[in-house]
């Protein structure tokens, strides 16, 4: 039957400590909650994709290449390659023989066909339950230019991980970071974006003054990032498009830094000193009021909302040591989360509304970890010399974050893990990287 696949991979998870609810697996499409343990990732073929004229030779194989290296990468899948196939594909519209498959254990199979016409390419695949001999769900294609052949792939793979898991991909985004270059001492920084893996990548500013801290929009058009170009750091919003910015308004003799748009867009949350007090402002872009949040002779940092708005999770050292605390939208009193030993900081709130992430320093490590939104169950996921400022993928189920290794040669560098601790790598850069914040999907 159809859902047999999807019944394996849930038999999987559950054999390995992960599970699912029965009320999500009899109610619509199912939700896999991964929460610990370790699992043997589901076999899976993806055969090159068919090119329907000889102009797609190449980019079938291309983009097929791609959507297997968004699924591998993931830790949840392990690719089958071609020197165990028995059958090959070689027309989209041919039969699959299950039972070849079968016999070198795919359990899911992606077969796909690539056209291009001039600079316009279309790109059509299905998704195989193979031990249950039947598609999962309907074929679908994907059209548009040969420079954005990548983006289809990983369209493509989004929506095989979707029927497979019961999840929403994560692979059609993007990551804004800080690009480092030069020595330590003499560190060159500018803004640039890429594609979620690391390719395709772009600078949006130059490397004259130092920048800090982008972060994306809801929508994923416009980009907060922290500036020093005037001597003091100010908040800047610049356009993905176009690199058109404007400075949002900023009072004489202050700081302002750590900037974060609000779930609607229209407002930003950030820090602001003033007087040797740094309290965190919540400023409406289109009028540029401000609204004073907290008000305490510590330092209030690193706002972040919750998905509807409604809380903001902070850092202070209202207590003595860096914390994390958690208080309404609009200000008033702040509920202290964070209970283990260490200073704790750069907090933010998951897309799904269920955990916070944070850096968190202890016993002379930094790490990144996981906690509920009212500070129970903190996990810690990674321990190395220095990390810090983790970012949630759109579907809540990878953290990316900076690392950065010691002595004087040392380099920033970006990494992802999984939210279990799980399937830890590094994402590939140019040069030096820091500061990731990831985008929603992309429309």
């Amino acid at each position: 039957m159809m859902m047999r696949l999807i019944g394996t991979f849930m038999m999987m998870l559950v054999a390995a400590g992960l599970f699912v609810t029965p009320a999500q697996a009899q109610n619509g499409p199912l939700r896999i909650e991964i929460t610990d343990g370790v699992m043997e990732p589901l076999p899976y073929a993806v055969p090159d994709f068919v090119p329907e004229n000889g102009a797609a030779s190449q980019m079938a194989v291309n983009i097929a290449r791609v959507v297997a290296a968004d699924l591998s990468g993931t830790g949840l899948f392990r690719e089958i390659g071609k020197e165990a196939y028995i059958s090959q594909i070689t027309s989209f519209s041919s039969p699959v023989e299950f039972a070849d498959w079968r016999a070198i254990n795919a359990q899911a199979l992606i077969t796909g066909a690539v056209a291009v016409e001039g600079d316009n390419v279309t790109v059509k695949f299905r998704v195989w339950d193979v031990f249950g001999g039947q598609e999962l769900g309907n074929g679908l294609q994907f059209a548009g230019t040969t420079g954005g052949w990548r983006r289809m792939a990983h369209k493509v793979a989004d929506e095989v991980y979707s029927r497979i898991t019961g999840e929403s991909g994560y692979f059609d985004s993007r990551v804004v970071f800080v690009s480092e270059t030069g020595p330590k001492d003499d560190r060159r920084k500018r803004l640039a974006i890429m594609d979620y893996d690391g390719a395709n990548v772009q600078y949006l500013t130059d490397s004259t003054s130092l920048v800090l801290a982008p972060r994306f929009s809801p929508t994923g058009d416009r980009v907060l990032y922290t500036s020093f170009e005037s001597g003091f750091p100010r908040i800047y919003i610049l356009d993905v498009a176009n690199v058109g910015r404007r400075g949002l308004q900023s009072r004489e003799g202050t700081m302002s830094f750590a900037p974060r748009f609000s779930p609607d867009g229209q407002r930003v949350v950030f820090s602001l000193e003033t007087g040797g007090n740094t309290d965190i402002y919540l400023i409406d872009i289109s009028t540029g009021a401000e609204t004073r949040l907290t008000r305490a002779p510590s330092i209030e940092t690193a706002p972040s909302y919750s998905p509807d708005g409604s809380q903001i999770v902070f850092e202070s050292d209202r207590s003595g040591s860096r914390q994390l605390y958690v208080m309404p939208a609009t200000g008033g009193e702040a509920q202290r989360i964070s209970q283990g030993s260490g200073n704790y900081g750069t907090p933010v709130w998951s897309p799904r509304g269920d955990l916070i992430a944070f850096t968190k320093q202890s016993k002379g490590r930094f790490h990144i970890g996981v906690m509920k939104t009212d500070g129970s169950a903190e996990r810690l996921l990674t321990a190395s010399f220095l990390e810090e400022g983790p970012t949630w993928s759109p579907n809540g189920r990878v953290i990316m974050f900076t690392r950065e290794t010691q002595g004087a040669q040392g380099q920033a560098s970006l990494y992802t893990v999984d939210i279990t601790g799980r399937n830890l790598k590094q994402v590939r850069t140019p040069d030096g990287a820091s500061d990731p914040s990831w985008s929603p999907l992309q429309k």
